[in-house]
């Protein structure tokens, strides 16, 4: 016999079938749920034309007749190359339960045959794979009797094969046979555990010394101190140990399915043997299912009613069922919610004590794996009857708003484990050399009679462990103990095997060491091994519902915030639960891991969004409270302290100073600044859990989401601060909203002293956004709004000559109209509100906004181009005539469109007015920021010459110009200017075009002097009607076209200067004094054209135009001013 056991190789047949078992189990789940889901499901199957044909082989399994049944097969056959692709990988896997079935079979025939001997306490792992075995074989069939289309499949793969290749399967005989055999899989499954009824009894009561201690209610568990470091500190640094090590960690569900399971499958010996049935009962009120595999369960209670029910002599048993049902059914929610409030706290010492002394984990290593394995117990337990809740009086007990802190601190626990990996593994390597290898040498040679064999083995222990040197540990050398472990499971086979000469029951010192080895052994190499058996939570990936709803009450509870980052990190260790025997899941778990991770960190990411925002818009009232706008009342107060106090009226309530929030009188008192000050720490402590993890080859990183959802929020709040209304063309000054925006600036840096965050890079992103028209999600950004309020609401208004440009103050001011604007012009565009326009959308946004502008611009000289074109007959006698006062009188008469001409040079005059102050507005704020940059570019422009080549200078002035800089040529304009170009004109008749236009704007400029609003205010250093702007659009119009042309700007402006003067001199001499009103205010343009010119001096003005009549045009105005003001 004992021979037998050497060449049958029990250990290495019982590890390789266990393995192949889950993977078999873990496929047919798989198919179970592809032939379930409407999306997976083969498609054929559900065609309504090959429903006769699944009916046909359902009807007929698995005798299908293939000749007479070929009018429903016919679809079959014309399909049988699609149905063999498909259906060929599930065919296989239930060819793969048939040979696991066999194999089953022969082990346990083998195992019986050689009357080998099971207690859990001795032969421990012997035992474990022995019992592991018999309930994934069960699991095995179980789940093939829940895949309802295996008929379908099996039937119809057979005959796509018997169509092809002219024969069935070679396996489809005996595995139909299989399949009918199992439609009652339980009945079957007892009829052939009968043999093996005295072998799985006695391994299933020699876990009456471990279950019943282990199964104990939280107040026990108490009143022991289980888990406890401190409760015996004399014990502190003693090692952690006992005689049945390796069962201090077994989970209770893995003991509850052996017990459940085995006793279904051998029955007997609850009706023979009364440790049986008590064993049986108290797995029975444990709860009311166990499971299967993934999220498939075995309701306990109704199963095993259901199969004792119609066999003689289990009415007793029937009414135990029903007993131990009721009794869950009322204890088993509150026994379970008082564990885990237990194993809270008890997880919760446990890793602060290790965390300020990790060196204990060397000692206390045991400690930490029983915590771990009783809290997935529990863990487990609660998602198994969470999604099956029973009818009773308290179902708050099948839920849990604290799981959070549970999972963290089983979190924490494994983190300090991988931490200290080195401390344990040094530890234990020196238990290992220096006492177990002594110890287990004594008690070998304490043993009197020793196979060979055996002998061989228990030597190689001793040498493997006293070889072991921290010279090894310290070099980095990876260490592999499995063959010492496989050896151990070897002897356990050998010396449980009846009328063995060395019988290990004979030698319980043997066991108890090589035990305790194993565990230590695992220290050094298997601790990711020990980990998966005792703290694996991947069945949360199957109850998605179950886990959301967790993670719900947890973030509702404020106590439980700062744990929930435990959720998504549970997330990382579902790739550790999958088979390489079914890829196809894996596919389907990383989908559904990656997605229950983002789910969570965004919405805690969201959460902790909210209260930061919150806290930034208090923080930002608090400072608009501080604006200088809302100083009026606290000035009129201080004014007229002296007076007697008026006495308030009825119900006004006296307005709060700003800084009254901050006066506490009673420090009880909680404030809602408080509160989410509170909560903001709570969610920050949750993100210091970890900085990155990895999902399936996918790294999270937590803080990401955060910023991600602040970006988001952060630009949808700017927008809306600015309080734009297109409707009533309504907006906040960009004063007031730079400053909200840096009050929210300065409360979000306060995030980075709670969290490692990188806010300046998130605001750089933010506000970087904000200068381009559109951010990142499509949406209109403060750019869009403030380009969109200034062309529509100021400069339209100004074009309109409602608002007029102001030189003097270097603003836009109002204009004394009936019809009063609901703003103030110069409160927008006054030299701070232009620099904090500068500041909120950068040199981009104003290039944007510069874009626009031109826009305008070109529309404004595409309609003067027609007017040119209409007059152009005339407009070329002018020039050639100017002259001769007499022609041009009649020629002046003939000309149509002056005061259109004018009026559309005076808006484009505006519109350039205010970009050029934006543009100085710019290149303060760029001065501000960036000195060093901005004397390189300023040197670059002043080293361009008049003379060098015009494309390198429109290059230097475009980086100019971005830079707020002023240049002599507007590269913007130059370029709107050359796209204004059609393709039927020539360069020709562009150039003669843009002559003829300074020829028309200069022989119309008399017709201003009648206009009474051409009045020339000293006050404002401009006219009324804007006027004074056509000195910066014709030098700007005039420069950008003829540098288009590659032509002499400076000629051209002399040509204008002399028709202009030609023509103003005129004035002079008519006597009508309604014509000649305003004559001296005209006169000024020839002085402003000049002044503003880089291209004109003083020196070309007088030799067409007597410098006395401007200084007399001077005197005038001014003395008009004084008249009026006097």
């Amino acid at each position: 016999m004992i021979t037998m056991a050497y060449q049958q190789k029990l250990a290495e047949k019982l590890l390789v079938l266990n393995d192949r078992g889950q993977g078999v189990l873990i496929r047919m789940n798989h198919i179970k749920k592809a032939y379930a889901d409407p999306n997976r499901r083969p498609s054929f199957l559900t065609e309504k034309s090959m429903e006769s044909a699944v009916k046909y082989i359902n009807r007929k399994f698995p005798n299908i007749d293939f000749r007479g049944g070929s009018q429903q097969l016919s679809l079959i056959q014309k399909q049988k190359s699609a149905v063999l692709e498909v259906l060929s990988s599930f065919y296989d896997s239930f060819v793969d339960v048939m040979e696991f079935r066999d194999h089953v079979y022969e082990l346990l025939n083998t195992i019986d045959a050689c009357q080998c001997y099971f207690n859990i306490v001795v032969n421990f792992d012997f035992t474990k794979n022995y019992l592991d075995l018999i309930t994934t074989y069960a699991s095995v069939i179980l789940m093939l009797s829940r895949i309802d289309d295996k008929k379908a499949i099996v039937g119809m793969y057979n005959c796509a094969h018997e169509f092809s290749n002219g024969c069935s399967d070679p396996s489809y005989p005996r595995l139909g046979q299989m399949i009918v055999e199992y439609e009652h899989p339980l009945k079957k499954l007892t009829e052939e555990f009968g043999p093996h009824t005295k072998a799985v009894t006695e391994a299933l009561l020699s876990l009456q010394q471990v279950y019943p201690r282990r199964n104990l209610p939280a107040e026990q568990w108490r009143s022991v101190q289980l888990l406890s470091l401190l409760g015996t500190p004399t014990n502190l640094l003693s090692p952690a140990s006992c005689d049945t090590m390796a069962c201090e960690y077994l989970p209770i569900e893995v003991m509850e399915r052996w017990i459940i399971l085995g006793f279904l499958l051998c029955h007997n010996s609850l009706n023979t043997n009364t440790a049986s049935q008590e064993l049986w009962k108290m797995a029975l009120r444990s709860g009311l299912y166990i499971t299967l595999t993934r999220d498939e369960v075995l309701n306990i209670h109704k199963l095993s009613e259901e199969h004792f029910d119609g066999m003689k002599g289990y009415n007793k048993r029937i009414a135990d069922i029903k007993e131990c049902k009721e009794h869950t059914i009322i204890n088993c929610g509150g026994v379970h919610r008082e564990k885990r409030l237990f194993l809270r706290n008890a997880l919760k010492e446990l890793t602060k004590v290790l965390e300020d002394e990790p060196a204990l984990l060397g000692p206390k290593a045991l400690f930490v794996f029983m915590a771990l394995s009783f809290s997935r117990d529990e863990v487990l337990w609660l998602v198994r009857h969470s999604e099956n809740i029973p009818k009773t009086k308290t179902p708050e007990d099948y839920s849990d708003s604290h799981m959070a802190e549970l999972l963290f601190y089983m979190e924490r626990l494994r983190a300090l484990l991988n931490r200290y990996n080195y401390i344990l593994q040094r530890y234990h390597l020196q238990y290992l050399s220096q006492f177990d290898a002594l110890i287990l040498n004594d008690t070998i040679q304490s043993i009197y009679v020793c196979p060979e064999e055996e002998s061989v083995l228990m030597t190689s222990f001793v040498s493997a462990l006293s070889a072991l040197t921290l010279k090894q540990l310290d070099s980095g050398e990876e260490f592999d103990l499995r063959a010492l472990r496989l050896d151990w499971l070897r002897l356990q086979a050998y010396t449980s095997v009846g009328k063995a000469t060395l019988a290990l029951k004979d030698f319980p010192d043997l066991a108890r060491i090589m035990n305790m080895t194993q565990f230590h052994t695992k220290m050094m190499d298997s601790m990711e091994e020990l980990l998966q058996e005792t703290a694996e939570l991947s069945i949360l990936c199957f109850y998605p519902r179950v886990f959301e709803k967790m993670f719900s009450q947890s973030s509702e509870d404020s106590s439980m915030q700062r744990y929930l980052m435990a959720f998504p990190m549970v997330c990382a260790r579902f790739s550790q639960s999958t088979h390489h025997m079914c890829p196809e899941e894996m596919v389907l778990m990383e989908k559904q891991s990656l997605k229950l991770c983002v789910k969570f960190l965004e919405e805690i990411a969201e959460h902790l969004c909210s209260v930061v925002l919150e806290i930034s818009a208090e923080q930002s009232n608090l400072h608009e409270q501080l604006l200088p706008k809302h100083c009026a009342e606290t000035i009129s107060a201080a004014r007229n302290k002296k007076l007697k106090k008026p006495v308030p009226k009825k119900g006004e309530v006296p307005k709060e100073k700003p800084g009254t929030e901050s006066h506490r009188k009673d420090r009880a008192v909680v404030t809602n600044m408080d509160k989410m000050h509170l909560t903001l720490t709570e969610l920050c402590t949750s993100y210091s859990m970890c900085s990155d993890f990895t999902v399936f080859k996918h790294i999270i990183v937590p803080s990401e989401f955060l910023i991600s959802q602040l970006e988001h929020r952060l630009s949808k709040i700017f927008v809306r601060m600015a309080n734009y209304n297109p409707n009533t063309q309504d907006i906040l000054r960009p004063s007031e909203l730079l400053s909200g925006i840096h009050a929210y600036i300065t409360s979000l840096n306060t995030l980075s002293r709670y969290i490692n965050v990188d806010i300046p890079r998130l605001l750089r992103s933010v506000l970087l956004q904000q200068t381009q028209p559109l951010d990142s999600q499509g949406v209109q950004t403060i750019t869009t709004l403030y380009t969109n309020w200034y062309l529509e609401g100021l400069l339209r208004q100004a074009s309109s000559s409602l608002i007029a440009h102001c030189p003097t103050m270097h603003c836009f001011i109002n204009q004394n109209v009936e019809n009063e604007q609901n703003f103030k012009a110069e409160q927008f565009s006054d030299i701070c509100e232009l620099r904090a326009l500068a500041e909120l959308i950068g040199p981009y946004g104003l290039k944007f906004l510069g874009e626009n502008l031109m826009w305008h611009i070109t529309s404004q000289v595409g309609e003067l181009k027609k007017l040119v074109f209409e007059n152009m007959d005339v407009l070329v006698q002018m020039k050639a005539n100017f002259d001769k006062p007499e022609m041009m009188s009649s020629l002046q008469k003939r000309l149509t469109g002056c005061e259109s001409v004018l009026k559309r040079m005076t808006i484009i005059g505006v519109i350039l007015s205010f970009r050029t102050m934006t543009l100085e507005a710019l290149e303060e704020v760029m001065q501000k920021h960036c000195p060093f940059l901005m004397g390189p570019i300023e040197s670059l422009r002043n080293f361009m010459a008049m003379d060098s080549d015009i494309k390198v200078a429109i290059s230097v002035y475009e980086l100019a110009s971005a830079a707020g800089l002023h240049c002599n040529i507007d590269p913007a304009l130059v370029t709107a200017i050359a796209n204004l170009r059609t393709d039927n004109s020539s360069t020709e008749e562009e150039y003669k075009i843009s002559c003829l236009l300074l020829v028309y704007i200069a022989v119309s400029l008399p017709t201003l002097a009648v206009d009474p609003a051409t009045f020339y205010s000293r006050e404002h250093g401009g006219h009324q009607n804007n006027v004074h702007c056509l000195a910066t659009a014709i030098n700007h119009l005039s420069a950008a076209m003829f540098t288009v042309q590659n032509k002499s700007i400076e000629q051209h402006l002399r040509e204008f200067l002399q028709v202009a003067s030609s023509t103003l001199l005129q004035l002079g001499q008519n006597v009508d004094k309604v014509e000649v009103k305003n004559r001296d205010s005209v006169y000024l343009l020839l002085d402003m054209i000049v002044e503003e010119s880089p291209f004109l001096s003083q020196d070309v003005l007088e030799s067409c135009f007597p410098y006395v009549l401007l200084r007399n045009a001077y005197r005038e105005v001014h003395r008009t001013f004084i008249h009026t003001m006097g």
